[in-house]
């Protein structure tokens, strides 16, 4: 027997307004609130991020898998938008840091590579990390866990796991001061890939 929720999914995928009203209704505030979390209580970026997915789940309601929690669905699309953003937001701080350095860059390709090249040059340092560190960076900050569902994933202490991420940041902060000689806000540098 299906229960309500499989139902109004297989609804959805019909294109049913009504099933999707509900499951707006009965997740949007759930959803609102997980994204609070793990934004650090950002009240605009949780509204946009919780308008954003429902439009999401609705333009692509045939992919939605009744059998699989729709919970877990929809956090994984806020997540991957989070990350999107904040990569965005620091990329855009760190060209703004460099240009002021340079010569303005007027040409949108050079700006392009330029972008790409500071991605690359953080993914190398994260590849720089000891392995277990980068693990544990990775599951931090582009998994997004909490620091106890690190622990118990790897079966470590808290401790262990905050101790690893403080040494991992500090390298990397080291690493990217000395690069680009600025200071990054901490959060904006943490979610690239």
């Amino acid at each position: 027997v299906m229960d309500k929720e499989s139902h109004h999914i297989y609804n959805l995928k019909r294109g049913d307004i009504a099933s999707f009203e509900y499951l707006y209704n009965c997740w949007s505030g759930k959803l609102y609130n997980f994204v609070m979390r793990i934004s650090q209580g950002d009240t605009y970026l949780a509204e946009e991020i919780v308008q954003s997915v429902f439009i999401k789940v609705w333009e692509g309601r045939d992919q939605v898998d009744a059998d699989k929690s729709f919970g877990a669905y929809i956090c994984t699309i806020a997540k991957n938008q989070l990350v999107n953003i904040y990569q965005h937001r620091m990329l855009e701080q760190l060209y703004q840091a460099k240009i002021k350095t340079s010569e303005p860059i007027e040409n949108t390709t050079e700006k392009e590579v330029d972008y790409h090249l500071l991605e690359e040059y953080i993914g190398s340092l994260i590849e720089q990390l000891p392995p277990a560190r980068k693990e544990i960076f990775v599951l931090s900050r582009r998994k997004l866990l909490t620091n106890k569902e690190i622990a118990a994933k790897l079966n470590l202490s808290e401790n262990t796991v905050e101790s690893q991420l403080t040494k991992a940041i500090a390298f990397l902060r080291t690493k990217i001061d000395r690069h680009y000689n600025i200071s990054i806000p901490l959060l904006l540098f943490l979610f690239i890939d």
